[in-house]
């Protein structure tokens, strides 16, 4: 039990220190249409789903499985579904590079995968969430 609340200590500390800096966010702000914006998030939470999805599929050894949802859910194939070329004409260019990015990285991903060896894919696959971690912290929408 002590060494379960050792750990939560620093993880609460974190999250709040987050939270009390959300009022001097440096981050640049992307004014979408409400409609534009929801569609937006929609998107990011289901790359996160993906992801998650991808982790499972790697733990289990599904290297297959995993290039599958890696290229269909967030590879470049995924982009029409994604309504990419609608929400583009709103982002900085930064945010497009990023999220260009992230789309190669699952295309990459994909590949590496099914070559069916599991440290490369690992390789392959922090591509991908770092081009979202560097979007997240250049970028904010509303």
């Amino acid at each position: 039990m002590k060494k379960h609340l050792s750990l939560a200590v620093p993880i609460l500390l974190a999250c709040s220190s987050s939270v009390s800096m959300a009022d001097d966010d440096a981050r640049q702000l992307v004014q979408l249409p409400e409609m534009m914006q929801q569609h937006m998030m929609s998107n990011m939470r289901d790359h996160l789903v993906a992801i998650n999805e991808l982790l499972i599929k790697m733990a289990n050894g599904e290297l297959e499985k995993a290039a599958e949802v890696a290229e269909y859910r967030l590879g470049m194939s995924s982009l029409e579904s994604h309504g990419a070329s609608h929400m583009a004409k709103f982002m900085p260019k930064g945010m497009r590079q990023a999220g260009t990015a992230m789309h190669k990285a699952a295309s990459s991903f994909a590949l590496k995968a099914q070559e069916g060896e599991i440290l490369p894919a690992y390789n392959a696959l922090s591509e991908i969430t770092s081009a979202c971690v560097s979007c997240h912290s250049g970028y904010r929408i509303r």
